[in-house]
């Protein structure tokens, strides 16, 4: 059983969110509610609860002011928020998880399947460091990703990594320093969470970061080298748009 506490300006939602809860979490059970920063305070403390959905806008202080109050924490945390802005992607980066009101069951569902795994990992504080840290640097080459395996977390300096490569079912992260980490998560998945400016998916199993493009070779979609000796083949349709991104027509 995981034990829950919720925390939400609005009784509305408090009402609806235990609601869902009821008809699609039967393994958790609301222990407390609160309705402010201050209010969830102690019941943090004297409930101890697994896991906290923790509403991000409230008055008189937001989550973020909350977890710099409280942190370092022994609790899994589910965010919701009415506001579905550049900040979430933030929340990728960590591998937290954040539902968008109204919360939909099935989406409820699967962020309480996935909290339940990162209880057994302990990660939390990392990530909500990583959150942080990401979320004060709008900048994302001074950003850092979560890189979810076997094991649990890996976090990494964005501007660090030098290319994403898909290869049989998990994507090998090459980073600077000669470092490699194998991720569970799918170069599919990377793509819709990196950013743009940074990143570029070159070919169906590779992503990579524009800043370590050493040479380009011309062909029918041309090879281009990498600064970690990497020759990697530009495919055809994406070949316009690579160049574009140098200035090149």
């Amino acid at each position: 059983m995981i034990n829950a506490l919720i925390v939400d300006d609005e009784p509305k939602n408090l009402r609806i969110l235990q609601g869902l809860l009821g008809e699609s979490c039967p393994d958790v059970r609301v222990v407390g509610e609160a309705v402010s920063a201050e209010t969830a305070i102690p019941l943090i403390a004297s409930l101890k609860p697994d896991l906290v959905f923790l509403d991000i806008e409230m008055p008189h202080g937001n989550a973020f002011d909350l977890l710099d109050r409280i942190m370092p924490v022994n609790f899994e945390i589910i965010f919701i928020t009415a506001f579905d802005s550049y900040t979430l992607k933030a929340f990728k980066y960590s591998a937290l998880d954040y539902l968008l009101k109204p919360v939909s069951m099935d989406e409820l569902r699967t962020a309480v399947l996935k909290a339940r795994e990162r209880i057994r990992f302990k990660n939390i504080n990392e990530q909500l460091q990583t959150l942080l840290f990401n979320i004060n640097k709008p900048n994302s080459a001074l950003q850092k990703i979560a890189l979810p395996n076997n094991e649990g977390l890996v976090f990494v300096q964005m501007a660090d990594i030098i290319r994403f490569e898909a290869k049989g079912g998990y994507t090998y992260v090459h980073t600077t320093g000669n470092q490699k980490y194998v991720s569970s998560r799918m170069v599919k998945e990377y793509e819709e969470i990196l950013p743009s400016d940074l990143f570029f998916r070159i070919h169906n199993s590779h992503i990579i970061n524009l800043n370590f493009v050493v040479k380009y070779h011309k062909g029918r979609g041309g090879v281009i080298e990498m600064s970690d000796n990497a020759i990697i083949e530009v495919a055809t349709r994406r070949k316009e748009e690579f160049l574009n991104r140098f200035g090149i027509r």
